[in-house]
């Protein structure tokens, strides 16, 4: 065919972004001797929602301590910092090196949050009181069950500590308390929910009211969550609202 019956038919339009101090140009269209026709291509799904982190941290300014079977969790502030939960008994180590990584310590932690009464999330407490001036808080029925050198206040749903928000989530114990940080969204779990390859809800095995557990499910799925810090497995930093989402509708009326 020749020249003089070809007909070219070009569409380009130019895209310009700006960002991190540099331009980029896409040029989006196609040069075709036919009659152009919709992409047939899929479009691509947007991205989940990801929590952003500070330096070293896994979420907002929280930090991670990770003992492999259990987690500890801490927040500095200036120079303040909070710890929810503390491990098994010897935890205590691990989590002054967290501490230290953090640029904080011993003298700085004011708050201490324990989401429950079971030894995996409070056996730290006996090593870590003698060297804190903090005031250690846990959920108002839970508190009986919780043995401690040092007087331990009780908190429930509203109640505010340091910043973050205590929220009532029982059934894996009655007194189970989960903290939130309405700034960035962020829920520090404890054992309400679990990281096991996904997100999922109370160990049954360990739960004193399954019914009660579910029922925190939905209540968390309601919320404004953009990220979750399990005691047991990774923190959930992208997706965790419609993972929660996604959980709570699988569950049994």
């Amino acid at each position: 065919m020749g020249d003089n019956r070809l007909t070219r038919r070009l569409s380009r339009r130019l895209l310009f972004t700006a960002g991190a101090g540099a331009i980029g140009v896409t040029v989006l269209g196609s040069c075709s001797s036919g009659p152009s026709t919709p992409s047939s291509s899929p479009q691509s799904a947007a991205p989940e929602p990801s929590a952003p982190a500070a330096g070293g941290a896994v979420a907002g300014d929280w930090r991670q301590v990770d003992m492999s079977y259990v987690s500890a969790y801490i927040l500095v502030r200036g120079k303040e910092a909070a710890i929810v939960d503390l491990g098994t008994p010897g935890s205590d180590a691990a989590i002054a090196e967290g501490l230290k990584a953090a640029g904080s310590s011993w003298s700085a932690v004011k708050h201490i949050v324990l989401t429950h009464q079971h030894e995996d999330h409070v056996g730290g407490l006996a090593a870590v009181a003698p060297k804190v001036k903090a005031t250690i808080y846990a959920g108002v029925m839970d508190l009986a069950s919780i043995i401690s050198e040092k007087p331990l206040k009780g908190v429930a749903e509203g109640d505010e500590v340091f910043g973050m928000r205590i929220i009532d989530t029982p059934g894996h114990t009655l007194g189970h308390i989960s903290v939130y940080e309405p700034s960035t969204r962020i829920l520090v779990a404890g054992d309400a929910l679990r990281n096991a390859g996904g997100l999922v809800g109370s160990d049954p095995q360990y739960t004193t009211d399954e019914s009660k557990a579910n029922d925190t499910v939905r209540k968390l799925a309601a919320m404004d969550i953009m990220a979750v810090l399990p005691g047991h497995g990774g923190p959930v930093t992208v997706g965790a609202a419609k993972a929660l989402k996604e959980l709570a509708a699988g569950l049994p009326a």
